[in-house]
């Protein structure tokens, strides 16, 4: 048993991987702010990307994609007051009242906050 979980740690944590991971937020960030687009639409944009990779750094990839998108969704409904996807209109109610104070960098960590967490 600890042998599988020392292996999935040397998996996840690989160079590679972690790569993975942080492009995939940050692709995902940049199309989860496109309004419309959420992070079923970013994942469906990213399947062709992934077609020759190793399973693994795809479906990790797949990960950092869907939360990035998540993150992304929340602030366009943050900065601009307009939600992508139905999971991001109450951030609207109280993130844009938040950006139009003067409180955008506040609403935007308490987002990143809780969209990574």
């Amino acid at each position: 048993m600890i042998d599988g979980i020392l292996l999935g740690l040397a998996t996840a944590f690989s160079p590679t991987n972690l790569a993975m991971v942080f492009l995939g937020c940050a692709a995902g960030t940049i199309i989860g702010m496109l309004p419309g687009l959420g992070p079923i639409s970013a994942i469906a944009l990213m399947i062709p990307i992934t077609y020759g990779f190793d399973p693994s750094s795809a479906m990790i990839l797949m990960a950092g994609v869907y939360y990035g998108a998540i993150f992304g969704g929340s602030t366009s409904s943050i900065l601009i007051n307009a939600p992508g996807v139905a999971g991001t209109v109450a951030t609207s109610f109280d993130g844009y009242p938040m950006a139009r104070d003067g409180h955008a960098g506040k609403a935007l960590a308490i987002a990143a906050y809780c969209s990574f967490s």
